[in-house]
């Protein structure tokens, strides 16, 4: 499970060196690469394969007979790189993605569960200042905190 906020940068081959906190985790895992495609709000997500194989699978559940479907499956899918993590625990990102997520040096990762995000830092900012204000709405509009008390 993957949780945080770690700001980094981006070497001159575009590689990016997975947080020390969030190696422990991809190393309990055994967690040896990584599948990265486009995300949601500019970002990129980067999900173990595990993971992946599981989002895959809701995804092919989707109807082909429908517009938006068939465009989140192209979008999603077309964009997606299997990457591995080197001895040093880092990552290639590929160009591309790089530029959908308007990435150039600094990048936040930000653990989300079961996936790793991965923001360009000043978006990453802008983000997070626009949505927390509304944290304690959304808390109440997604989460009923007496189920969480239950278990």
């Amino acid at each position: 499970m993957f949780y945080g906020e770690y700001t980094h940068n981006l070497d001159v081959k575009g590689r990016l060196i997975i947080p020390s906190r969030l190696r422990m985790v991809i190393k309990d895992g055994y967690i040896d690469k990584f599948f990265l495609t486009r995300g949601l709000e500019g970002c990129i997500f980067a999900f173990a394969e595990s993971e992946w194989s599981q989002l895959k699978a809701r995804v092919k559940s989707l109807s082909l007979m429908k517009a938006k479907a068939r465009a989140f499956t192209r979008m999603l899918f077309s964009g997606a790189y299997e990457v591995d993590c080197d001895k040093q625990g880092r990552i290639n990102i590929p160009p591309n993605l790089l530029q959908f997520a308007n990435i150039k040096k600094e990048v936040t990762v930000v653990g989300v569960l079961n996936r790793l995000e991965i923001w360009d830092s000043s978006k990453w900012k802008s983000f997070y200042s626009e949505t927390a204000p509304s944290f304690e709405e959304l808390a109440e509009d997604l989460v009923d905190i007496s189920e969480m008390e239950s278990n």
